[in-house]
C-alpha cells in the first residue's frame, strides 16, 4: 500500500495563513460593503459610492493573486446576508464583480504598473484599466446576472449598468490609491513641527470646508479644489488621497441625504453632480500629485548627474593640463638657455 505523504509543518503553516488571509479579506470585504450600502440614494439600489470594489483592486495588486478568494467570499457574503439576494443570484454577482476586478488587475499587471503610484502612466493605468476596462467587465457580468435572476428589468439593463459603471469607475479613482497608501503610512523622523501642523491642517480643512458646503444650499463644492491643490502639490499622494476621500465621502452623503447644493434635486442630477465632482476632485488631486512627485525625481536626477559630469570635467581637467615646468632660482643649477626660454615664456603668461 503505498504511502500518502502529509503536508509539512510548513505547507500547514502557509495554508493557515492563506485561510486567514481570506477570511480576514471576506470580512473586510463584508464591512466596508456594509459602510457602502448607507449611501444609498432612494428607491435605486446603485450606491453613490463603492468602496468595495477599491479595496477589492488594491488587495489583489498588494497581496497578489492569493487574494481573490477573500474578494468573492466577502462579495458572496454580502449580497446574500445585507442584499437579501437568492443564494445563486449572490454568487453570480460575486462571482462577476471578481471576474471584473481580476481583469483589471492582470492589465495593471501587464503594463508594469507600480504601487507608489508616482508616474503619470501608473495614473492613467490605473484609470484606464482599473475603472474603465475592468469595471465594464465587473459591471456589464454583474447587471447581466442580475438580469438572469429576475432582480433588473431587461429593458432597464442599459440604464442600470451606466449608473452601476459610473459608481465602480469612480470608487476605483478615488478610493483605490487610498488603500494602496495604507501599507506605507510611516511618521517620518526629523519632520519639522510647522510641516506637521500643516499635514495635519489639509485634511482638517478639507473637512471643514465641506462640512459647510454640504449644509447650505448654495454651490459651494468647489471650495474643496484650492485645499486638494494644496496637499497634492506639498504633500503628493500622501497628502492627496485622504484628502479626495474626506472630500467624496462627505459629497456622497450630503446627496444620500439631500442636504446642501443637493437639495431639491432629483435622482439622476444628484448621481451626476455627485459623480462629476468626485471624479474631478480625484483626478485633479492625483494628477498634481503625481506631477509633483516626477517634478522632484527630476529634479533629483539632474543634480545628482550635474554632480557626476563636474567630478568627470575635474578628473580630465587634472589628466590633460600639461604640467608646466617651475623657473630655477640662482641658488639652484646654472640655468641653460633652454631653462632661461622657459622661465621669460612663464613670465609672459
Amino acid at each position: 500500500m503505498p504511502k500518502v505523504a502529509l503536508p509539512s509543518g510548513i505547507a500547514l503553516r502557509k495554508i493557515a495563513l492563506d485561510g486567514l488571509l481570506v477570511l480576514a479579506l471576506a470580512a473586510a470585504y463584508y464591512l466596508v460593503g456594509n459602510i457602502g450600502l448607507l449611501l444609498n440614494l432612494g428607491n435605486i439600489s446603485v450606491r453613490l459610492l463603492w468602496p468595495p470594489i477599491g479595496g477589492a483592486l488594491a488587495a489583489l495588486l498588494l497581496l497578489g493573486m492569493r487574494a481573490w478568494p477573500g474578494i468573492l467570499l466577502g462579495s458572496f457574503l454580502l449580497n446574500l446576508l445585507s442584499l437579501d439576494r437568492p443564494p445563486m443570484a449572490a454568487l453570480t454577482v460575486a462571482a462577476a464583480t471578481t471576474i471584473g476586478v481580476l481583469c483589471g488587475y492582470w492589465l495593471l499587471r501587464r503594463v508594469g504598473f507600480r504601487l507608489e503610484l508616482d508616474r503619470m502612466r501608473d495614473l492613467a493605468a490605473l484609470v484606464v484599466f482599473g475603472a474603465v476596462v475592468g469595471m465594464t467587465v465587473a459591471t456589464s457580468l454583474r447587471v447581466g446576472a442580475l438580469v438572469l435572476a429576475d432582480l433588473e428589468q431587461p429593458a432597464n439593463y442599459w440604464a442600470r449598468w451606466l449608473l452601476d459603471w459610473i459608481s465602480s469607475g469612480i470608487s476605483v479613482i478615488t478610493l483605490t490609491p487610498v488603500f494602496l497608501l495604507l501599507p506605507r503610512i510611516r511618521w517620518p523622523r526629523g519632520l519639522r513641527p510647522l510641516r506637521a501642523l500643516e499635514a495635519v491642517a489639509a485634511p482638517s480643512a478639507a473637512f471643514l470646508i465641506m462640512l459647510v458646503a454640504t449644509r447650505v444650499n448654495i454651490e459651494l463644492l468647489f471650495l474643496a479644489f484650492p485645499v486638494l491643490i494644496w496637499a497634492a502639490l506639498r504633500f503628493r499622494l500622501a497628502g492627496a488621497a485622504p484628502c479626495v476621500l474626506i472630500v467624496s465621502l462627505m459629497a456622497a452623503v450630503a446627496a444620500a441625504n439631500g442636504t446642501g447644493p443637493f437639495a431639491g434635486q432629483d435622482t439622476y442630477a444628484k448621481i451626476i453632480t455627485l459623480q462629476a465632482f468626485g471624479g474631478s476632485a480625484a483626478l485633479t488631486a492625483l494628477v498634481l500629485a503625481v506631477t509633483t512627485t516626477e517634478r522632484n525625481r527630476a529634479t533629483r536626477e539632474i543634480e545628482h548627474t550635474a554632480v557626476e559630469l563636474v567630478g568627470v570635467v575635474r578628473q580630465l581637467d587634472r589628466r590633460l593640463r600639461p604640467a608646466v615646468p617651475l623657473p630655477r632660482t640662482p641658488t639652484d643649477a646654472p640655468a641653460t638657455g633652454e631653462r632661461r626660454v622657459v622661465h621669460e615664456h612663464v613670465r609672459r603668461d
